[in-house]
């Protein structure tokens, strides 16, 4: 079962990696993989837990303003065809 870890338990494993415990320890107690952990201590080495909460914070409004802009885009894209379609009707019925 996939387990999902919190920032504080995150950086509490990095944590103990900077003061020595092994990572292939560290992999094994929580059930992890060694890529895994690595990419762990890869974006949050050297971070406090409220440097991560606002790691996190960023990363949320990021994926919401990507919604936001492929909506628009999809929105735009519609209204261009149905302009076309409009100007291809109006052009026929003269």
């Amino acid at each position: 079962m996939k387990r999902r870890f919190s920032d504080e338990q995150i950086i509490g494993m990095i944590k103990e990696y900077e003061a020595g415990v092994k990572a292939q320890e560290l992999c094994r107690r929580n059930g992890i993989s060694d890529a895994t952990f690595y990419k762990y201590q890869a974006k949050f080495g050297g971070m406090n837990v409220s440097d991560a909460k606002k790691l996190r914070a960023l990363e949320n409004e990021n994926n919401k303003l990507k919604r936001i802009l492929a909506d628009a885009m999809l929105d735009n894209a519609a209204l261009k065809d149905l302009a076309t379609m409009e100007q291809i009707e109006s052009h026929w019925s003269e």
